[in-house]
């Protein structure tokens, strides 16, 4: 994913349906120096990673 969508993504007051590697997960925020975030699971909201940013996609209305 492209780091302005995700930043759009996280800024965004609707929910946006994104994925990582097939798991649907929120996007916490964007590390400063590095293409990674900071996500969870929706399923698992106490399970906080860092990942990179090119293993998250969007999901399409």
């Amino acid at each position: 994913m492209d780091r302005n969508r995700a930043q759009e993504i996280i800024d965004s007051l609707a929910m946006i349906n994104v994925k990582y590697h097939g798991i649907p997960v929120y996007i916490q925020g964007l590390n400063e120096d590095s293409e990674t975030a900071t996500i969870f699971p929706l399923d698992e909201m106490d399970h906080e990673q860092q990942v990179d940013l090119q293993g998250l996609f969007e999901e399409g209305p």
